[in-house]
């Protein structure tokens, strides 16, 4: 099962790198936080169509920590949002995947689990890694970084928080819940924030785009997050989850055609040896007494 976890995280991180080409094509036509309301009330009824039957096992249980990760959800998908709209895409990029730094942390704050060494050097070597891919050399700080940077300790906290409750509560029904609550908040928000919205701009592409985004960017990508991180860490689930960026730096060489340099090669190796060396485990030596366990 941890492998097929790990293959599902995989599969996440690529679709989300992906879906960088549709949200920069969705978001210059709906504003950000209606944009959120679609893609989480899709992935909502998608997810209720599909597993209908569960729908029907819900205990009030589920519904709070279901609940409790949808605010994480949406907070962190909402500063991210407004943060990009102040700072650059490759800082916004970086800063929110810091959260594979705080997720160790606050594993052991939240969870009483204290990380091992190697996840915190794998978390080192992963945002060394990141900020190769992802920096060009503008290091100043403005409310957009702060934002962004709020916005990764949010889905640190997720990430944290999935690793608890899918120990108790069934994955699907965890996501079920937690895109409703998402949705719901977008939708009560959006009217306040950013006014009335023009569904009439549209079309036939933007529904093809955000149909993606719902479905398989929010739905099945949330889905496999759940049902893995109950097999994985959370600071491994964070370090694969951060991979996000790499994939996203794939899909803007094809489809962007941006430059490929030894400086991001380098970044995606590090990141790479971040994945090995989380999941590296040190045999322990066996007892001289092979009577008697060691202490």
């Amino acid at each position: 099962m941890k492998v097929l976890s790990v293959l599902g995280l995989i599969v996440t991180t690529i679709i989300w790198g992906s879906a960088f080409v549709v949200m920069k094509n969705s978001v210059n036509v709906i504003s950000p936080t209606y944009l959120l309301a679609l893609r989480f009330s899709i992935a909502s009824f998608a997810l209720v169509a599909v597993f209908w039957k569960k729908i029907k096992t819900i205990r009030k249980s589920d519904c709070i920590s279901g609940g409790l990760l949808g605010v994480f959800l949406f907070l962190s998908y909402l500063l991210q949002t407004y943060g990009l709209k102040y700072t650059t895409a490759s800082k916004n990029a970086f800063i929110t995947t810091l959260y594979v730094i705080l997720v160790p942390f606050l594993h052991w704050f939240i969870n009483r689990k204290k990380p091992s060494a190697n996840n915190m050097s794998a978390a080192v070597l992963a945002v060394v890694g990141l900020a190769l891919i992802s920096l060009e050399g503008d290091f100043s700080v403005n409310i957009g970084d702060i934002l962004t940077l709020i916005c990764g300790f949010f889905f640190a906290v997720h990430i944290v928080f999935i690793d608890r409750y899918t120990k108790k509560h069934d994955p699907v029904i965890l996501t079920v819940i937690q895109m409703i609550g998402a949705a719901v908040l977008s939708w009560i928000l959006a009217p306040f924030l950013e006014g009335a919205q023009d569904f009439s701009v549209i079309n036939g592409s933007m529904v093809v785009g955000l149909l993606y985004l719902g479905v398989f960017s929010t739905m099945l990508c949330f889905l496999l997050q759940n049902v893995g991180q109950k097999y994985l860490s959370p600071g491994t689930s964070s370090i694969i989850l951060s991979f996000e960026a790499v994939f996203g730096l794939g899909f803007a060489v094809i489809f962007l055609s941006e430059p490929v340099t030894f400086k991001l090669i380098l970044g995606c190796v590090l990141m790479f040896i971040s994945i090995l060396l989380a999941e590296f485990k040190r045999k322990e030596a066996p007892c001289p007494d092979q009577t008697s366990s060691c202490s």
